[in-house]
């Protein structure tokens, strides 16, 4: 199906389509595009470049699987420290702050819901009720009449019609339905345990084989966490004119207040009444505090040695790096980098269209990236006392960091995307296994290109 040529690939699908590969966006793959994509980088990495250090891909956070018997185990001992608070967004790996904000937004869309069912419930109830009354009335009238006809002084009473109960939900018969693991009782964990252990266990070679069909052909819904996300808005809206944001200081109680409530699954709302410091000193926090940088320590070395290479090289070099990362690091990555090109591009004065002078806020690629650097990228944390130690040291890597954040911030547009020939062995890696599944991804790819030629044509 590849024709291609040195500059030209075109792939033909199984339907006739030719399709020509354009630039894509990172976020814009499939789940399984982007697993292959991170072998084929790995690969050229490999080959082409020559960094100068051991380059591995790094872990989403989630360093090993656990059995089932040691979730349960978990799950057990979660339960015995329900009323203990555990952080939900500061100080935990990225991952585990995705999984938290969707379970929290699964939790919000379950409330709603079940208001909305309740309300529903509510009105079917009261025009029970009210038949249920007409009725009643309609049968003492009846009653009534019927006793003054017969001399009757024994009247007749209207019982309320019945209406039976949902039985508990720990007595329902069938399957088990609960809407989260910990809502199950212990009986019902021990039979899910048994039931799950009796399975027979997977091979190292079917898990192998097994990937790739667990692979979504979906791109990956976009993993920002929340306080990320809130707190870009918050500064694109009411910080970009703030001379000196992130280098001002800031009030220490009402920062700490914010990130309690974010830890907390309360829902804030950043707006005007907010401090624009406080904002930023949030945003700067949430990125210090992670476990594990969002450039990650596997790949520091390597972007470090990214400045020792020619200046041509340096772009391709990051462009691979960045397709090593995990999807939530990748993917937060990039929402940061737009937001702190923005933040740079209105540093110096201009002028609105009445000539009126607005102030730049002073804070240039370079400054921000002197801010940002030490807390994206950076080894693993050290001690006090060997901090003076390696102070030297990390002085002369300092420089080194700063010039990668900052080539990060300037070229943030291109950075994410992904070549053709990148994209071309992506394909030929799935075609050794699955042709039917690069029919599909060529047809989509197809349509999407028709889309953006539409949108992109003058209307007349």
């Amino acid at each position: 199906m590849p024709s291609s040529g040195r500059d030209d690939f075109t792939w033909n699908s199984m339907s006739g389509l030719s399709v020509r590969l354009k630039p894509v966006l990172l976020q814009s793959l499939s789940e399984l595009e982007r697993v292959r994509l991170q072998e084929v980088a790995f690969s050229r990495l490999l080959q082409d470049f020559d960094l100068g250090c051991q380059i591995t891909i790094p872990k989403d956070g989630q360093k090993h699987k656990k059995s089932l018997r040691r979730k349960l185990d978990s799950l057990a001992k979660e339960k015995s420290k329900e009323k203990e608070s555990m952080p939900q967004a500061f100080g935990i790996t990225l991952s585990q702050v995705i999984s938290n904000d969707r379970a929290q937004k699964q939790r919000q869309e379950l409330q709603t819901q079940r208001e909305e069912h309740r309300d529903a419930s509510d009105l079917v109830c009261s025009l029970l009720h009210l038949t249920s009354w007409r009725s009643s009335k309609d049968k003492e009238l009846s009653s009534s009449n019927s006793s003054l006809s017969s001399n009757s002084e024994t009247p007749n009473e209207s019982p309320l019609p019945y209406t039976p109960e949902a039985p508990p939900r720990t007595c329902r018969r069938g399957g088990v339905s609960v809407d989260y693991i910990t809502d199950l009782d212990d009986n019902q964990s021990r039979l899910l345990e048994v039931l799950q252990l009796s399975l027979p266990a997977e091979t190292p070679s079917n898990k192998k084989k097994q990937r790739d069909k667990n692979l979504s052909l979906n791109h990956i819904f976009r993993q920002v966490p929340r306080v990320v996300e809130s707190c870009c808005l918050y500064l694109e809206k009411h910080g970009l004119q703030t001379v000196g944001i992130f280098r001002v200081g800031s009030s220490k109680k009402r920062v700490r207040q914010l990130r309690e409530e974010y830890d907390q699954g309360v829902e804030v709302q950043l707006d005007e009444e907010h401090c624009v410091h406080d904002v930023a000193a949030l945003l700067k926090e949430f990125l210090r505090d992670m476990p594990d940088p969002l450039l990650t320590r596997e790949l520091y070395t390597a972007f470090i040695n990214t400045m020792l290479l020619d200046h041509s090289d340096q772009e391709i070099t990051m462009q691979l790096l960045m397709c090593l990362l995990p999807p939530c690091n990748s993917d937060t990555l990039q929402r940061l980098l737009e937001f702190l090109a923005t933040v740079a591009a209105h540093a110096q004065n201009s002028q609105d269209r009445d000539g009126l002078e607005i102030t730049g806020n002073k804070m240039t690629s370079l400054n921000l990236a002197t801010v940002f650097g030490p807390n994206l990228l950076h080894k693993q944390k050290s001690l006090d006392k060997e901090f003076a130690v390696q102070s030297f040291a990390r002085a002369e890597e300092s420089t080194a960091i700063i010039g990668v954040v900052q080539r990060m911030i300037n070229t943030y547009e291109t950075l994410f995307m992904v070549p053709p020939d990148l994209q071309n062995e992506v394909l030929m890696s799935l075609l050794e296994t699955d042709p039917d599944v690069v029919d599909y991804l060529l047809r989509r790819k197809a349509s999407q290109h028709s889309h953006r030629a539409c949108s992109t044509c003058p209307t007349p």
